[in-house]
């Protein structure tokens, strides 16, 4: 087996803060396991995505920004590693998966669609995936004309990036140098379409080109490597360098959902990533660097399991939505969000 190399530069983070992007990773991973056995018992509503093999990039991406200043997330399905870190709750992300009444949605929308940007620091997806490219251009910009300086991350799948949606959101805040980041997950595949059947593009970061903004490509399985980019990115947005392309290679290793089978993928290539574990690579990196021990691990997922345990009893007993309060909350004025 072809050794996997890992970057060793921390750049300049703390063991404390090591340590956290450690916690978010096992968390969201934890998270989303639970999950799995709540849908496994028919608890959950409609469709169950997971990020298995993508948590790296997700919380490595997330973690560059400072929500302090304002920053915003746009997270897709598979990026709950990303809202966690910006200070999403298990219990709110339990309840919207279990359609609860007071779930951040009160049982109106699922999964992760949830969120606001001046209370959460990042905001719920749109379906339309590219839609949200525009979406996350409006915010950057609504935040300068505010006089803010906050930055917006946007996620974006290999299939996203083929959009027009996509493509006008780029131009429109290339030309306005907005300080934006714009994540593409090249997981190989658009469901079950493969990137090479929907694009050309030698890399999806070579799109930045015709924008006039930056690109880089990155392993996306690789923490630091991620984290790396990611804050010159953000780095470089702030101080009103525009936008920044960040393609991530990484793969989904489990199917679009867990509907999904992923009989369109080839054994050997699930084999050939699961040896890039971000989560393994990484704490094996902290070890070889000094800068965790295996009891640190051991100690960061028994906070774990405990948090999710707690959310996931909390979840388990909130009521489900109140029927007479479905017409209530359509339009602006009743006050029902207020509540």
């Amino acid at each position: 087996m072809t050794e996997v190399l890992t970057s060793t530069n921390t750049h300049g983070l703390e063991r404390d803060q090591l340590l956290s992007i450690d916690y978010y990773l096992r968390l969201t991973r934890t998270l989303e396991e639970r999950l799995v056995a709540l849908f496994r018992q028919a608890k959950v509503i409609g469709g169950l995505y997971r990020s298995l093999g993508q948590e790296g990039e997700s919380v490595a991406a997330a973690f560059a920004l400072d929500y302090k200043q304002g920053d915003v997330v746009q997270p897709l399905i598979r990026n709950m590693g990303a809202i966690l870190v910006a200070g999403a709750k298990p219990a709110d992300i339990i309840k919207q998966y279990m359609a609860k009444g007071d779930s951040p949605t009160r049982g109106r929308e699922l999964n992760i669609h949830f969120g606001h940007p001046a209370r959460d620091g990042f905001i719920g997806q749109i379906s339309q995936l590219g839609d949200m490219i525009p979406v996350m251009a409006g915010i950057t910009l609504a935040g300068r004309m505010q006089k803010k300086n906050l930055v917006g991350l946007a996620f974006i799948g290999d299939g996203g990036s083929s959009t027009g949606a996509f493509y006008e959101g780029m131009n429109f805040a290339s030309v306005q140098q907005l300080p934006l980041v714009v994540v593409i997950e090249d997981n190989g595949f658009a469901y079950s379409t493969p990137t090479s059947k929907q694009t050309a593009a030698k890399t999806l970061a070579d799109k930045a080109y015709a924008f006039g903004c930056a690109g880089e490509t990155v392993d996306g399985n690789d923490v630091l490597a991620v984290y790396g980019a990611a804050k010159r990115a953000v780095d470089r947005a702030r101080a009103g360098g525009g936008v920044t392309l960040l393609e991530v290679k990484t793969f989904r290793m489990k199917g679009h959902a867990e509907h999904d089978n992923q009989a369109y993928v080839e054994p050997e290539l699930i084999e050939q990533w699961k040896a890039k574990d971000p989560v393994a690579r990484y704490e094996r990196v902290l070890l070889e660097l000094g800068a965790a021990t295996q009891d640190d691990f051991t100690r960061i997922q028994e906070r774990v399991r405990h948090e999710v345990d707690v959310a996931t009893d909390e979840a388990e007993r909130s009521p489900m939505p109140k029927p007479e309060e479905a017409t209530r909350g359509l339009f602006a004025g009743d006050g029902y969000w207020d509540a």
